[in-house]
């Protein structure tokens, strides 16, 4: 289907009008796709802490009106110029982050930080041609990070469009498209624990219990949930997590007493919940010699890591990562095949489904700490 057929389509949207306010089901007119686009027809979305934390104005410039939502699954209604790895009917997921294919990050093996298409939170418009693909009454209603999927149709750059096995549930596979693959992949692709080894995971929110789940399907025999809400643990029982530490039980350190559970430190860490704190408490924790820390949460802007330089002399390894380092086109295809084999759970990480139209629940259930991920059914 060329771009020159395609026309504007009308659709529901829910549009946030200003910071903290509850979402407006809106009709929207979504623009055709422009040269290396997709439109996108969503089927199923989930509700991610970003969004939240983006639509509450949490330190960065707020940008309003605006069509939130990031992780979601749905098919192909038209394609741009140029692009040749989709067509109409496609089963996909849109990523906030992308994959050029052309740029030193793409082509090498070690990276998925595109230098085109990496996410960028301030940007509320196309970068084709810094204009956005939707309007109401005219006026122009900014994106989120290249996707807002809390809309029917939405447009999205090719590049951060995975194609996926038509089979796959789109209301279970939709939630790999941000938080539960950037736990997961922290896990499975970074921090690489081998069978029997041991494992702590600081923050058992949804990123944490992915990470949980990648050291389950590991073979991780010791995963120890870190959380200072006592709460969680039960729940993190069904992710693989086998034993539990809250710091606040305690009157040393954390990672002292981890060490001391775990005869001088776990073989991995995984921290997921952006205290810098926390990040230093996962580094320390480890053991030294072979131990390896991974940073998947995001610290406040100012925060400084610090930690006596003889921890790393010791030989622990420190390392970041970004989405669980996965390409989003090339590797999510293969998360969702690990899906379909059985191997990756996840119905447990879905706590409640709604219609489109009670969206707003879903940022109640997030901000009452009752949900891990509320699929939002976009067909009432």
């Amino acid at each position: 289907m060329s771009n020159t057929t395609v026309q504007v389509i009308k659709c529901r949207a829910a549009v946030a009008w200003e910071a903290g306010k509850p979402l407006v089901m809106e009709e929207v007119e979504v623009a055709p796709p422009q040269a290396g686009e997709v439109r996108l027809k969503i089927l199923f979305t989930s509700l991610c802490h970003t969004d939240v934390y983006f639509w509450e104005a949490k330190g960065q410039t707020p940008l309003f009106p605006r069509i939130f939502g990031h992780e979601a699954g749905g098919i192909v209604e038209s394609v741009g110029e140029g692009v040749t790895h989709l067509k109409p009917g496609d089963h996909a997921l849109p990523v906030f982050t992308g994959e050029c294919g052309d740029c030193p990050h793409c082509k090498s093996e070690e990276s998925n930080m595109c230098d085109l298409l990496r996410i960028n939170t301030d940007r509320g418009v196309m970068i084709n041609d810094n204009q956005s693909r939707f309007s109401i009454k005219g006026q122009p209603i900014h994106h989120f990070v290249g996707t807002s999927t809390f809309s029917e149709y939405t447009v999205v750059h090719a590049g951060c469009v995975a194609k996926i096995n038509p089979d796959a549930p789109l209301d279970k596979v939709c939630i790999l498209s941000c938080g539960i693959c950037t736990g997961l992949g922290a896990t499975i692709n970074v921090a690489k624990p081998k069978p029997g080894s041991s494992v702590a995971i600081f923050g058992l929110g949804a990123v944490g219990l992915a990470a949980a789940e990648g050291a389950r399907i590991s073979g991780a025999s010791r995963i120890i949930g870190v959380d200072l809400v006592s709460s969680r643990f039960e729940l993190a029982k069904k992710f693989g997590v086998n034993e539990f530490v809250n710091p606040k039980d305690h009157d040393k350190p954390v990672q002292q007493v981890i060490a001391e559970m775990t005869n001088g430190g776990v073989d991995r860490a995984v921290e997921c919940t952006g205290s810098i704190q926390a990040m230093i408490s996962a580094f320390e924790c480890v053991h030294d010699g072979w131990g390896v820390a991974v940073l998947v949460g995001v610290p406040n802007k100012d925060d400084a890591f610090k930690t006596h330089p003889m921890n790393l002399l010791n030989e622990r390894t420190l390392k970041g990562t970004f989405y669980g380092n996965y390409k989003p086109r090339t590797d999510l295809p293969n998360v969702v095949e690990k899906y379909m084999k059985g191997e990756l759970e996840l119905e447990k990480f879905i706590t409640h489904t709604i219609p489109f139209s009670e969206i707003n629940k879903a940022f109640d259930y997030m901000l009452k700490g009752e949900s891990i991920r509320c699929i939002i059914r976009m067909e009432e």
